[in-house]
């Protein structure tokens, strides 16, 4: 398999997940403090939304590839 088709694969199928769950979400640690024997933390869930014109474009541009290739 050459690196076209290895580049094309990842991207339909990266396009795919962004397109089945439509972003992501992580947790982002903010605030660690200790007072005396008690230790407090904050953290946030952050969530990064993925456009849908991301999901297409990525599928399409590995279809594209993944048919045409690289000419040399």
């Amino acid at each position: 398999m050459n690196s076209a088709k290895l580049a094309a694969l990842v991207l339909i199928v990266a396009g795919a997940l962004a397109l089945a769950y439509g972003g992501f979400t992580y947790t982002k640690d903010t605030h660690d403090t200790d007072i005396g024997p008690i230790h407090l933390s904050v953290n946030e869930k952050e969530r990064v939304n993925i456009p849908l014109w991301a999901g297409v474009g990525a599928i399409v541009l590995g279809g594209v590839l993944l048919v045409g290739g690289f000419k040399r």
